[in-house]
């Protein structure tokens, strides 16, 4: 019997060796193909957590330098804009408004927005993705680990961190735009408390339903790059918003851009931000990335002297303000169809954006009897319902192969794709201007949505303790109709 037991063990014995050794050789091999890909991408000097297999550092660089690009739109770009086409002595005012919202917007995105919008499903039915799970996303652990997002769970090679950090450059540009349709007469700090309880309540969910792959996705629609997700968002939401908030001064309810110099230099880093926004939205440094980034510019630049044409047709000369204008149209509409479309698509999409949104805002706009300071709702939510549409008919199998190859436009065989782009435009139409008038109605409960007519007749000084312009403290503007007139103007109106 021992000798049965012994010979037994000398059998097993050099398995075990043999196995074991195979066993440290798999694992030398793969050590070995970590320090081989370590040198490759220059990482050997970091520690072997810090650049794990997964991670592709060419793509989160990319990604980061992309969601800087976005940040850059809202702060400074967007705050100088809204600050040139403000009046004089509402130009701080304006700025604050953007500065504050994007401030605000970060901290709810951590605490409860990101999740909402893309971490794992709260809320199904019959398979389809409702709403994220609203949970803080600030733990080491998670920010660290590699981004797998929505209901579908889709991996991508850049860390959470990462992806946290460039969606919430969109979620926070997306009040920042709102703004424009309630400048130069609310209360700012009914706007404190607006902006992250909008950014939660309205944001969070459409991005769930159209960018995470959400319920909207899954019945087939898309949106690159947020032209329903931000554009419509801020759009539909700055014409219930202005309703809700009512209308400025008697005195001062057209636009008064005061300072030329402050809107080109916003537009510019508006316009060349927007390489980041529609570029980084494949995730990565992709052929698609580089697709987007073309188009947008094309796009734009066909958008900005199609308005100007229009310009030139109704009113005799170009103006700036008009070219600018149409820029941002452009890069509006070609959002949502960046990654789908090819270059001559792009300049049709620019021509249909510098056109359409030019008739809203001068023939539709003054119908609708909603003060809408900047004209937000056209140059946002009707460039984005445009874009959205024509992506469903534009959108090019020898392009989305890149990113999306299921997709197929109307022009390539898929008509029904409009009617799917049409069905996510009235869902975002509605959700959004329900939920915002809501919300503002709720909140003007307890805190006066408008600013006294007191404190609009002096403007910055009265809301902040400081004005951009030493003659807006001597005089000037802050004394262009005294208060108790302007409420009596108001009061027979």
């Amino acid at each position: 019997m021992i000798k049965r037991i012994f010979a037994g063990l000398l059998l097993i014995i050099p398995v075990i060796l043999v196995v074991s050794s195979l066993g440290a050789t798999n694992s030398s091999i793969q050590q070995l193909n970590q320090s081989i890909l370590a040198l490759e991408n220059h990482t050997s000097d970091y520690p072997a957590a810090a650049v794990p297999s997964w991670l592709d550092t060419g793509s989160n660089a990319w990604m980061l330098t992309a969601a800087t690009f976005v940040g850059l739109q809202s702060v400074p770009g967007v705050a100088l804009y809204y600050a040139g086409l403000s009046k004089k002595k509402y130009s701080i005012n304006s700025a604050m408004m953007v500065f504050y919202a994007f401030a605000a917007v970060l901290i709810i995105w951590m605490i409860a927005g990101y999740n909402f919008g893309f971490g794992k499903p709260l809320f199904e039915i019959n398979g389809y993705g409702i709403l994220g799970s609203p949970t803080p996303a600030w733990q080491g652990i998670y920010e660290a680990s590699q981004t797998v997002y929505g209901p579908g769970n889709t991996p991508l090679n850049i860390p959470t961190s990462t992806y946290i950090f460039f969606q919430f450059v969109f979620a926070a540009i997306t009040p920042v735009l709102l703004a424009g349709g309630v400048l130069e007469r609310m209360n700012f700090k009914a706007w404190m408390v607006f902006v992250p309880l909008w950014s939660l309540l309205v944001y969070s969910p459409v991005a769930y339903w159209l960018f995470a792959g959400g319920w909207l996705n899954q019945l087939g629609a898309v949106d690159f790059s947020g032209g329903y997700v931000i554009h419509v968002d801020a759009g539909v939401g700055a014409l219930a918003a202005a309703l809700a908030v009512g209308p400025r001064m008697a005195s001062e309810r057209k636009l008064e851009a005061h300072s030329l110099p402050l809107i080109l230099a916003g537009a510019g880093l508006i316009w060349l931000g927007w390489d980041g926004f529609n570029g980084g939205d494949p995730g990565g440094s992709t052929i698609d990335a580089a697709i987007a980034v073309l188009n947008t510019n094309i796009a734009t630049a066909m958008s900005a002297i199609t308005w100007m044409l229009m310009d030139m047709k109704f009113f005799g000369k170009p103006s700036l303000v008009g070219a600018t204008s149409g820029a941002i149209t452009g890069l509006v509409a070609i959002t949502p169809a960046a990654g789908y479309v090819n270059g001559f698509y792009s300049i049709l999409i620019g021509i249909a954006t510098g056109s359409i949104p030019w008739l809203a805002l001068y023939k539709l706009e003054p119908k609708l009897r909603v003060d809408d300071s900047l004209g937000v709702f056209s140059t946002h939510g009707i460039a984005g319902i445009v874009g959205g549409i024509l992506t469903g008919v534009f959108a090019d199998p020898n392009v989305t192969k890149y990113v999306d190859p299921v997709l197929v436009g109307a022009l390539y065989g898929n008509v029904a794709q409009i009617g799917i782009q049409a069905l996510g435009a009235l869902v975002v139409f509605v959700y959004d201007f329900a939920v915002t008038y809501g919300l503002l109605k709720a909140i003007g409960l307890f805190i006066p949505l408008r600013a006294p007519p007191e404190v609009l007749a002096q403007g910055d000084y009265a809301i902040h303790g400081e004005v951009a312009y030493a003659e807006a403290m001597a005089g000037g503007e802050s004394k262009v109709t005294p208060a108790k007139e302007e409420s009596k103007e108001e009061e027979k109106e």
